[in-house]
């Protein structure tokens, strides 16, 4: 089934009593005892710049013998939360029997966890859960970038008739050694935000970052990139957390995160502004028709490369010519400020795209 447009979400501002743009989202990772999520909680509500409590119940572990979250009980701590300061409370859920015990403790926002979302069956159970419920849901990136993934999960809960719904961008697992827990691949939130325009997407720093250090800095550049909001883990002692330590702030730094965050507008009255940004998009714009002209021009040459190789009995993928062609490339394209990610990845859509235009050629002669 193709994606919905999810023309008729009902906009954040409305899911709760006063929500606003950026939404934040803060609280410890697990929920630990009912001293630890009080103190929090009061803290965080202290500092007049959180709009929702979260904590986690339940916690997806990869071994089973780390801890996994106190359960069910961490509800009614909630619940108390909830009644002591005010503060609407959110927890993820990640089965149906999580959904059904989080609606029946009065939590007022769920989110489904990376794990849950790359996997359709369980997607579509919560979704079944969650028919006839009015609930906010927020939907968190799989585990690898694969965008059409996040959307079916999003899908699946929108079918289900959820219409306060947005997603959570919490950066994507990679192999070998990074600064970061979770790579950003801002490009997969940014196409996500273009496919689907009224769909809010919240940053998750914590989960992208993996440390408390680096925490301000992405942040911000969730809202460089127009996010909605951000989902920032504290504890009222880091430290000694019984999950996820290195990534929870307190409540205090919290606070120095928040107030230090510089927002933009999406847009401006300003006159020579908006004139100075035409001239540059309309710059960019020709280069761009340049760029598909040069290339329409290229794969005509690959064309007659291939129907060249027929008539000499030739192989169409040449290797060495082909890892030749990748080395030069990079070396230039760094003399010209380009990555070597980025050369690589385009060249080698270009080598796929040339091999394709060889092959259908020669197909029928």
């Amino acid at each position: 089934m193709a994606a919905n447009e999810l023309n008729d979400l009902i906009p954040m501002s409305e899911w709760l009593p006063g929500l606003k743009k950026p939404l934040i989202i803060g609280g410890p990772c697990s929920a630990e005892s009912p001293e630890q999520l009080m103190q929090t909680a009061k803290e965080i509500k202290a500092l007049g710049q959180v709009d929702i409590f979260r904590a986690g119940i339940w916690k997806p572990r990869t071994f089973p013998n780390n801890f996994e979250g106190v359960g069910s009980i961490g509800l009614e701590w909630l619940r108390e939360v909830k009644k002591e300061t005010g503060m609407p409370v959110a927890t993820e859920v990640g089965s149906v029997k999580h959904v059904f015990e989080a609606i029946k403790y009065g939590v007022d926002l769920i989110w489904i966890g990376a794990r849950t979302t790359a996997n359709p069956f369980a997607m579509q159970e919560i979704a079944e859960a969650l028919q006839g419920v009015d609930i906010p849901v927020l939907v968190k990136n799989p585990l690898s970038p694969d965008l059409e993934l996040w959307d079916g999960g999003i899908n699946r809960i929108y079918a289900a008739g959820i219409r306060k719904l947005g997603a959570i961008h919490r950066g994507f697992s990679t192999w070998g050694k990074s600064d970061l827990r979770n790579t950003p691949h801002w490009q997969v939130p940014i196409e996500l935000k273009r496919i689907h325009p009224n769909l809010p997407i919240i940053g998750d720093p914590s989960h992208i970052c993996g440390n408390r250090t680096m925490i301000a800095e992405i942040a911000q550049r969730a809202m460089d990139f127009n996010l909605d909001g951000l989902m920032i883990e504290s504890h009222c002692n880091p430290d000694a957390a019984w999950s996820d330590a290195k990534q929870q702030v307190t409540p205090a730094r919290l606070g120095e995160i928040l107030s230090g965050l510089k927002m933009k507008s999406e847009s401006t009255s300003d006159e020579k502004f908006i004139r100075t940004l035409d001239e540059l998009r309309s710059q960019i714009d020709m280069y761009d028709d340049q760029l598909l002209n040069i290339l329409e021009a290229r794969m005509k040459i690959a064309e007659k490369i291939g129907l060249h190789k027929k008539d000499n009995n030739v192989s169409i993928l040449q290797s060495a010519r082909w890892s030749d062609i990748i080395n030069k490339m990079i070396a230039k394209g760094n003399g010209k400020g380009l990555s070597d990610k980025f050369i690589s990845e385009i060249f080698q859509s270009i080598h796929e795209e040339s091999i394709n235009h060889q092959i259908n050629v020669t197909r029928d002669i």
